[in-house]
């Protein structure tokens, strides 16, 4: 299982929020599962982080710290949104085109999600099983947006990802899907 590490970089019109030092995003296949890595450096006790509650679904993570990832399928409008929090608690969502979804709730698409602090760092792992995700074949090239909103302690929101192609925070745009994943082999 082959797993890439990037930095993410801050909206070039947002101002971080205190005690953020850097945001850092992975994929990697395994099997028949997708994983994603994030990690938070910082001083952590300046920033808002949802306590850990239970791996339940929820809506309007992204109002919040909150980690995210968009896989979409080459040729296709088609992607898949997952919301990660910190709390544990997860959303997926399913947009036949830019922003045109609906949320998925079944259990089957429920992610295991591991979180850890150590220090001045947060850690959270989502492994996601493939199979429930109908748009997502054998030999799909997938593309793929890694993002992160964090909160800061006065409530003020910073949002990071791979690229931002617009002038206004937007990780559904396709520009911003900049990770190629062929599910024919084990690399990233």
């Amino acid at each position: 299982m082959a797993n890439r590490r990037i930095t993410l970089r801050l909206h070039p019109f947002a101002r971080p929020s205190v005690g953020v030092e850097g945001v850092h995003a992975g994929i990697a296949r395994k099997q028949n599962q997708l994983i994603f890595r994030y990690r938070l450096d910082g001083n952590l006790a300046l920033l808002r982080l949802p306590k850990l509650a239970a791996p339940v679904h929820a809506d309007g993570l992204w109002q919040h710290t909150c980690f995210e990832a968009f896989v979409g399928v080459r040729g296709s409008a088609a992607y898949y949104e997952f919301n990660f929090s910190p709390s544990r608690q997860w959303a997926v969502y399913e947009f036949r085109s830019y922003r045109d979804g609906v949320p998925l709730r079944a259990s089957d698409w429920a992610p295991e999600l591991s979180v850890r602090y150590a220090g001045n760092c947060l850690e959270l792992e989502a492994v996601v099983p493939l199979e429930p995700l109908a748009w997502i074949t054998a030999g799909a090239r997938l593309h793929v947006g890694l993002t992160a909103v964090i909160e800061g302690g006065d409530g003020e929101l910073s949002y990071w990802a791979l690229k931002h192609p617009a002038d206004k925070p937007d990780f559904h745009h396709p520009e911003s899907f900049l990770l190629q994943l062929a599910l024919g082999n084990e690399s990233a």
